[in-house]
Protein backbone atom coordinates (compact mmCIF):
# COMPACT_ATOMS: atom_id res chain seq x y z
CA UNK A 1 0.00 0.00 0.00
CA UNK A 2 2.78 2.43 0.93
CA UNK A 3 4.72 1.43 -2.19
CA UNK A 4 1.70 2.08 -4.40
CA UNK A 5 1.06 5.49 -2.84
CA UNK A 6 4.74 6.44 -3.25
CA UNK A 7 4.72 5.51 -6.94
CA UNK A 8 1.38 7.29 -7.35
CA UNK A 9 2.89 10.37 -5.69
CA UNK A 10 5.91 10.20 -8.03
CA UNK A 11 3.65 9.88 -11.06
CA UNK A 12 1.64 12.87 -9.85
CA UNK A 13 4.79 14.94 -9.39
CA UNK A 14 6.00 14.00 -12.88
CA UNK A 15 2.65 15.00 -14.38
CA UNK A 16 2.67 18.26 -12.42
CA UNK A 17 6.21 19.01 -13.62
CA UNK A 18 5.26 18.16 -17.21
CA UNK A 19 2.23 20.43 -16.96
CA UNK A 20 4.51 23.34 -16.05
CA UNK A 21 7.35 22.59 -18.47
CA UNK A 22 5.53 21.46 -21.63
CA UNK A 23 3.45 24.60 -22.18
CA UNK A 24 6.60 26.73 -22.09
CA UNK A 25 8.34 24.45 -24.57
CA UNK A 26 5.49 24.01 -27.01
CA UNK A 27 3.26 26.89 -25.93
CA UNK A 28 3.40 28.88 -29.15
CA UNK A 29 0.17 28.75 -31.07
CA UNK A 30 1.45 29.84 -34.48
CA UNK A 31 -1.96 30.73 -35.89
CA UNK A 32 -2.72 33.01 -32.96
CA UNK A 33 0.76 34.57 -33.18
CA UNK A 34 0.36 35.28 -36.89
CA UNK A 35 -3.06 36.82 -36.31
CA UNK A 36 -1.74 38.90 -33.42
CA UNK A 37 1.20 40.39 -35.31
CA UNK A 38 -1.03 41.11 -38.31
CA UNK A 39 -3.64 42.81 -36.12
CA UNK A 40 -1.25 44.79 -33.93
CA UNK A 41 2.09 45.20 -35.68
CA UNK A 42 1.06 45.29 -39.34
CA UNK A 43 -1.84 47.65 -38.66
CA UNK A 44 0.46 50.02 -36.78
CA UNK A 45 3.10 49.78 -39.53
CA UNK A 46 0.51 50.53 -42.23
CA UNK A 47 -0.77 53.54 -40.29
CA UNK A 48 2.77 54.90 -39.82
CA UNK A 49 3.72 54.35 -43.46
CA UNK A 50 0.49 56.03 -44.60
CA UNK A 51 1.54 59.08 -42.60
CA UNK A 52 4.88 59.15 -44.41
CA UNK A 53 5.17 60.62 -47.89
CA UNK A 54 5.41 57.80 -50.46
CA UNK A 55 8.58 59.33 -51.89
CA UNK A 56 10.31 58.76 -48.55
CA UNK A 57 9.48 55.05 -48.28
CA UNK A 58 12.88 54.10 -49.70
CA UNK A 59 14.77 56.39 -47.36
CA UNK A 60 16.16 54.28 -44.54
CA UNK A 61 16.68 57.40 -42.44
CA UNK A 62 12.95 58.15 -42.62
CA UNK A 63 11.62 54.59 -42.26
CA UNK A 64 14.12 53.22 -39.74
CA UNK A 65 12.11 54.20 -36.66
CA UNK A 66 8.90 52.73 -38.08
CA UNK A 67 10.72 49.54 -39.06
CA UNK A 68 12.36 49.18 -35.65
CA UNK A 69 9.02 49.76 -33.93
CA UNK A 70 7.48 46.99 -36.03
CA UNK A 71 10.37 44.64 -35.27
CA UNK A 72 10.01 45.36 -31.56
CA UNK A 73 6.24 44.80 -31.81
CA UNK A 74 6.71 41.30 -33.28
CA UNK A 75 9.19 40.54 -30.49
CA UNK A 76 6.89 41.78 -27.72
CA UNK A 77 3.93 39.81 -29.09
CA UNK A 78 6.14 36.69 -29.24
CA UNK A 79 7.08 37.18 -25.60
CA UNK A 80 3.47 37.65 -24.53
CA UNK A 81 2.22 34.46 -26.13
CA UNK A 82 5.35 32.43 -25.37
CA UNK A 83 6.75 32.03 -28.88
CA UNK A 84 10.36 31.90 -29.97
CA UNK A 85 11.61 34.96 -31.82
CA UNK A 86 12.67 35.27 -34.60
CA UNK A 87 10.79 32.51 -36.35
CA UNK A 88 9.40 31.64 -39.79
CA UNK A 89 6.21 33.61 -39.17
CA UNK A 90 8.22 36.78 -38.51
CA UNK A 91 10.33 36.11 -41.61
CA UNK A 92 7.21 35.77 -43.79
CA UNK A 93 5.72 38.84 -42.11
CA UNK A 94 8.70 41.02 -43.05
CA UNK A 95 8.96 39.55 -46.55
CA UNK A 96 5.31 40.55 -47.01
CA UNK A 97 6.08 44.07 -45.79
CA UNK A 98 9.03 44.34 -48.19
CA UNK A 99 6.95 43.13 -51.12
CA UNK A 100 4.30 45.75 -50.47
CA UNK A 101 6.30 48.78 -49.34
CA UNK A 102 9.91 48.42 -50.46
CA UNK A 103 9.76 46.52 -53.77
CA UNK A 104 10.60 49.62 -55.82
CA UNK A 105 13.56 50.71 -53.71
CA UNK A 106 16.92 50.73 -55.46
CA UNK A 107 19.96 49.19 -53.84
CA UNK A 108 22.14 52.23 -54.57
CA UNK A 109 21.67 53.79 -51.15
CA UNK A 110 22.61 50.58 -49.37
CA UNK A 111 25.55 49.35 -51.44
CA UNK A 112 29.01 49.37 -49.93
CA UNK A 113 31.25 52.22 -51.02
CA UNK A 114 34.98 52.84 -50.75
CA UNK A 115 35.92 55.07 -47.84
CA UNK A 116 36.96 58.65 -48.60
CA UNK A 117 40.47 59.18 -49.96
CA UNK A 118 41.54 60.94 -46.76
CA UNK A 119 40.96 57.67 -44.88
CA UNK A 120 41.98 55.23 -47.59
CA UNK A 121 45.28 56.91 -48.58
CA UNK A 122 47.11 56.37 -45.25
CA UNK A 123 46.11 52.70 -45.20
CA UNK A 124 47.74 52.28 -48.62
CA UNK A 125 50.70 54.67 -48.30
CA UNK A 126 52.03 53.56 -44.90
CA UNK A 127 52.53 49.85 -45.79
CA UNK A 128 54.07 50.80 -49.16
CA UNK A 129 56.52 53.22 -47.50
CA UNK A 130 57.42 50.69 -44.80
CA UNK A 131 58.08 48.05 -47.48
CA UNK A 132 60.34 50.44 -49.43
CA UNK A 133 62.15 51.49 -46.27
CA UNK A 134 62.78 47.88 -45.19
CA UNK A 135 64.03 46.99 -48.68
CA UNK A 136 66.42 49.96 -48.68
CA UNK A 137 67.62 49.00 -45.19
CA UNK A 138 68.36 45.40 -46.25
CA UNK A 139 70.25 46.55 -49.39
CA UNK A 140 72.25 49.13 -47.43
CA UNK A 141 73.05 46.61 -44.70
CA UNK A 142 74.13 43.95 -47.21
CA UNK A 143 76.67 46.39 -48.77
CA UNK A 144 78.27 47.05 -45.37
CA UNK A 145 80.11 43.87 -44.51
CA UNK A 146 82.80 45.20 -42.14
CA UNK A 147 80.88 44.82 -38.86
CA UNK A 148 78.81 41.78 -39.66
CA UNK A 149 81.32 39.03 -38.74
Amino acid sequence: MALESASLLKAGLVLLLAAHVLPSVSGCHTGYYETAINNFCLTNFQRNMAGLDRGLWCSWKDTMEIYEETTNCTYQVALMIDCFWPNQIVDRFFVQIHRIYFHDCALTGRLLHDPPTSILAPFIAVPVLITLLMTALVVWRSKRTEGVL
